[in-house]
């Protein structure tokens, strides 16, 4: 995925009222930018990062900028856009990179399904069960290269999980795939310490069969790309 236009680097000053930073730009003004992370943002929204916006396509959008990329640590991008990884996972699919959802023919973003949720990715093809896959973004991770989901209390997560079980049982697949828009992580782990209910639904929906895979990034200020696969580490 190729940013379409330059991203342009500051300095972060703040991230509040979940949507909204303020940056410093390199010729002295100060703009608040649209922040498209409702999570905590544990460990990437500190003062003072390095940090790569977006300009908006629509010069009269209220936030004419998007925070898209933050330095963590020398040398360490994260991608915080969550609103970009149904779009890398896809790609990564259609490209082949994701051996387990190859064959399909066909992609449906955003179906309806379970109990009024949508799924991210319907994959479907003649003579096969339907796949539904749901995409998470993983930005939080810790020492020992192993990034962490979520970075705070879903219900929401939890509730995906049930659904996707309920499709296994009607005789489908389900996959849940972690888009993990960081450079330092090798594996990833359910966030037990933060919220030990989306753990445990992990836990279960991997008993009814639900499949999980997790995704690395390359990521620069020209684009992100998913191309290593990491390891899932579920503890008993």
């Amino acid at each position: 995925m190729k940013f379409t236009v330059p991203l342009v680097e500051g300095l972060l000053l703040r991230r509040y009222q979940r949507f909204l930073a303020d940056v410093s730009l390199p010729d002295g003004r100060v703009v608040t930018a649209h922040c498209p992370n409702t999570g905590s943002m544990l460990g990437c929204k500190e003062p003072g990062s390095r940090v790569w916006l977006s300009p908006a396509d629509n010069p009269a959008r209220k936030l004419p900028w998007t925070w898209e990329l933050v330095e963590v640590a020398p040398g360490v991008t994260v991608g915080v856009h969550t609103g970009r990884s149904n779009g890398l996972v896809r790609e990564a699919i259609e490209a082949g990179q994701v051996p387990e959802l190859a064959g399909y023919t066909g992609i449906r973003p955003e179906v309806t399904y379970g109990e009024g949720s949508r799924i991210d990715l319907l994959l479907q093809a003649a003579g096969r069960p339907d796949c539904y896959v749901e995409v998470k973004n993983v930005t939080a991770a810790v020492e020992g290269r192993i990034g962490y989901f979520p970075d705070a209390v879903t219900t929401r997560g939890a509730k995906h999980l049930r659904e996707m079980s309920a499709m296994v049982a009607a005789g489908h697949r389900a996959v849940l795939v972690f888009c993990v828009q960081r450079t330092d992580v090798d594996g990833v782990r359910p966030a037990d310490h933060i919220d030990p209910d989306y753990g445990r639904a992990l836990r279960a929906a991997l008993a009814t069969g639900v499949e999980v895979l997790a995704l690395g990034a390359r990521i620069d200020a020209y684009g992100i790309e998913l191309v290593r696969r990491l390891a899932v580490e579920v503890p008993g």
